[in-house]
Formats: structure tokens, C-alpha cells, sequence
């Protein structure tokens, strides 16, 4: 058990270094994906998107998304235009599919960063533990004169070891919380907008009525001369 005791404080110490590393590696891919590979003009695109569908131009639409297919809406909007001649049913669950297979390429990877914060300080608060044991230990076997200068020892490493765990825990913390917040705002544009691209598909399939067509009278013709006679 004292054998344990003595390795705990110097392993949790690599432990949070590890965990920061994790973080940092994380917080990289994440930024790279949300901020720039993942990055794209939605509203541009989808005008240019719903210009191309009310012309029926279905074919250049489906170029145009294919040339931004990397981007989750992109990928989204050309599963939708393949399937434009489709009934409405096939053209919703197309939607589903995609949606389901774009929308984890924005969350992948994020909720590690709130375990590693979380797990960084309790493994802080392991070390302080541990460190005050072995402190208070070692004070019950020496001198009273060296006790103090021991015990003060013990205390300031085991305390440095959750403020290391701390320093790791609320950097990751803040940039858990952005990096969120971004996702969220990318997740609910690129719904609304394979939510307009479905619209535009649906509503080519329908033709709008002519109110006079409607509710115009039958035309009667006035009987011919020879039928009055």
C-alpha cells in the first residue's frame, strides 16, 4: 500500500500532461473541421441551389453540389437533388440518411474534451489526496524539529498537483464550451437548410391552380337557328 502511495502523486502528474496532450490534439482537428474544412457560405449556396431547382436545372444543381460535397450541407443537398425525381417519400428518407450521416461529421471527437476537463481534475484531487497521506506519514516518523519543514513539503507538492490538474482542466473547459456552441450553430443551419432544398423539391412537383379555371362557369352556347325552328 505504501509502495502504491509513493507512485500515485508522480502518476497522476503524467496523467494530467497525457490528458492535456489528448486535449490539444483534439482541439486542433476540431478547429481545422468546424472552422475551415467544414466552413461554407450556406445562404450563397443555397440560393445559387434554389435558382438551379425552380429553372429545373436539376442536373447543374447536383454539380454544384457535388463540387462542395466535402461540407456536410453540400453532401446533404446532392443526396437530396439525386433523388429529385423520386417520389416525395423516397426524396424525405433520403433526407433522413443523409442528414444522419452528416451530422456526425460535426459532433465526432467534441465530447471528449468535457471527460478529459472533468477526469484532469480528479485526477488533481487524487494527487493532493495522496500527497497529504504520504505527507502526514513521513511527519509521524521524524524528528518534531524536522516536522514542519515535512509537512510543508508535503503539502505544497501534493497542492501543485490539482493546481496542474486545474491549469489543464479550464483551458479545455472554455474551449469545449466555443467549440460547442459552433457545432450547434452548423448543426441547425445545415437542418434548415436540407429542410428549404426538400421544399424546393417537393413543391416542383406540384402545379399552383388558376383561380378562374376554378371557378369559371361552364360555357353555354346559344342554341342554332335551326334547333329554335
Amino acid at each position: 500500500m505504501n509502495a502504491l502511495l509513493q507512485i500515485l502523486p508522480t502518476f497522476t502528474v503524467w496523467a494530467i500532461a497525457g490528458l492535456g496532450i489528448a486535449a490539444v490534439v483534439i482541439v486542433i482537428e476540431r478547429v481545422q473541421a468546424l472552422y475551415f474544412k467544414y466552413s461554407l457560405d450556406s445562404e450563397s449556396f443555397l440560393e445559387k441551389i434554389k435558382g438551379l431547382i425552380l429553372s429545373d436545372k436539376i442536373g447543374e444543381a447536383v454539380n454544384l453540389a457535388a463540387a462542395h460535397e466535402h461540407v456536410p450541407v453540400g453532401k446533404v443537398t446532392k443526396s437530396l437533388l439525386e433523388r429529385a425525381n423520386r417520389d416525395d417519400e423516397a426524396i424525405q428518407q433520403a433526407l433522413d440518411i443523409s442528414l444522419s450521416e452528416a451530422v456526425p461529421l460535426l459532433t465526432r471527437r467534441l465530447g471528449f474534451l468535457n471527460m478529459i476537463a472533468n477526469v484532469a481534475t480528479l485526477f488533481g484531487l487524487l494527487g493532493t489526496i495522496t500527497g497529504l497521506i504520504i505527507a502526514f506519514q513521513a511527519v509521524s516518523t521524524v524528528d518534531a524539529s524536522q516536522k514542519q519543514t515535512i509537512l510543508t513539503q508535503g503539502i505544497s507538492l501534493s497542492m501543485n498537483t490539482t493546481a496542474f490538474g486545474l491549469s489543464v482542466a479550464i483551458p479545455v473547459m472554455i474551449i469545449y464550451s466555443v467549440l460547442q456552441a459552433k457545432q450547434a450553430d452548423m448543426i441547425e443551419k445545415l437542418s434548415g437548410g436540407a429542410a428549404k432544398v426538400l421544399d424546393y423539391l417537393l413543391a416542383r412537383n406540384y402545379r399552383g391552380f388558376d383561380r378562374n379555371d376554378v371557378f369559371s362557369a361552364p360555357k353555354v352556347e346559344p342554341p342554332s337557328a335551326d334547333k329554335v325552328s
